[in-house]
């Protein structure tokens, strides 16, 4: 993986570095750039997530209010992600032929702190012949902690041949086909902590001293409850390489190409990307339940008896050779102005299959990305 990471990198730094240092040589008789260079950024939606952590205290828990958050609730994945990214592209003189290099990168991370809790009334207990008020020594509580991060990379080469000038109808619009290489890196963690004490509960008496002036007097003779907790953590990632064909092809809208002009973009791509996933995961979930003896009259915590305990699962390593294909498109417009351009659309992107995102056993997900984005472009060289 690093070495194929070392490699994609080199190559797209000798492209830029060969391009930048033609640029200054090279130059289009009829004023179009031979050297485009694009920086910009996106905001794009995640989809795919994976298998969620579900202990059985958790889905026991009763909501204690329409307010109350449901904790599962707080776990999924991060919803967006943004990122930068970056290309260049050379077309030599008098020629169809375009060479290019892109590179996308994407990020996101939850970071979720949530606690949540009630706590009963006073209520009488029986002190040595009288009756006073008295405090419960525990609450009902749902404690949430949550980290997930995730990241993706996509470096593509391609190399391309302008098939349609003219047909739209003006010499400026473009057709272009490229056939090229497409890497993809997809890695992702996740911590994730569940505390509760889901039932809280009273247990009562009934006091009957006339002489003390106790009719039929309800105190609370104890009150049992429940320490539950899990943790579960993981780490996923994919790396892959292969293949990618796209079309990309452009027609003005308005203006004209010696001043200023609007153009409507679009385009479609697909791969076929050979690579490997990797997991880890790791989880415990452990419940103890509080109790006193029948007949004890007091409100401090009593014996401690695990109820359950699903001792430390052993990290489950998994590692697996697959095949992810890949498609996507993009449409947007463009304003061009002698040799800059402002670019903004609305782009997808599919991973079929990409991530394990299993806990205990294999589990394939997609990784699906798309939202708007947003690029300058400088032309060198016309």
């Amino acid at each position: 993986d690093f070495r194929m990471q070392l490699l994609a990198t080199a190559s797209a730094l000798a492209l830029i570095a060969a391009a930048c240092k033609t640029s200054g040589a090279i130059a289009s008789e009829g004023g179009r750039p031979t050297v485009w260079i694009e920086l910009g950024g996106q905001l794009e939606r995640v989809d795919g997530g994976e298998e969620m952590f579900a202990p059985p205290f958790i889905l026991k828990t009763p909501r204690q209010s329409t307010e109350t958050i449901a904790p599962l609730s707080l776990t999924h994945d991060p919803r967006y992600n943004k990122g930068a990214e970056a290309s260049i592209s050379v077309s030599p003189e008098n020629s169809d032929w375009v060479f290019s290099a892109a590179v996308r990168y994407g990020r996101s991370n939850g970071d979720k702190h949530v606690h949540q809790q009630s706590y009963p009334g006073p209520f009488n207990k029986y002190y040595s012949g009288h009756v006073a008020p008295a405090y419960p020594i525990a609450a009902r509580f749902t404690d949430t902690t949550v980290k997930i991060s995730q990241q993706h990379l996509v470096l593509d080469f391609q190399v391309g041949k302008d098939v349609g000038l003219g047909m739209f109808g003006s010499k400026e619009g473009t057709s272009v086909v490229n056939l090229g290489v497409r890497f993809a890196q997809f890695t992702g963690r996740s911590n994730i902590t569940l505390k509760s004490n889901p039932d809280w509960a009273f247990s009562y008496k009934y006091l009957n001293y006339p002489s003390y002036g106790f009719t039929n007097v309800k105190i609370v003779k104890s009150q049992p409850y429940h320490s539950n907790m899990a943790h579960f953590s993981a780490s996923r990632s994919f790396h892959g390489v292969g293949p990618s064909l796209s079309w990309k092809a452009s027609a003005p809208v308005a203006g004209n190409a010696e001043t200023s002009e609007i153009s409507f973009d679009w385009g479609v791509n697909a791969a076929l990307l050979f690579g490997r996933q990797k997991t880890r995961t790791y989880h415990q979930t452990t419940s103890e339940n509080h109790y006193l003896h029948p007949g004890q009259f007091r409100t401090v915590p009593g014996s401690r008896v695990t109820v359950y305990q699903n001792p430390p699962t052993p990290d489950h390593t998994r590692s697996r050779s697959v095949t992810v294909p890949n498609v996507g498109g993009f449409a947007g417009l463009s304003f061009r102005y002698a040799n800059a351009r402002i670019s903004a659309g609305y782009r997808a992107d599919f991973f079929l299959g990409a991530v394990d995102g299993g806990i205990d056993g294999r589990r394939t997900y997609d990784r699906n990305f798309y939202g708007p984005f947003a690029t300058v472009s400088i032309g060198l060289g016309g």
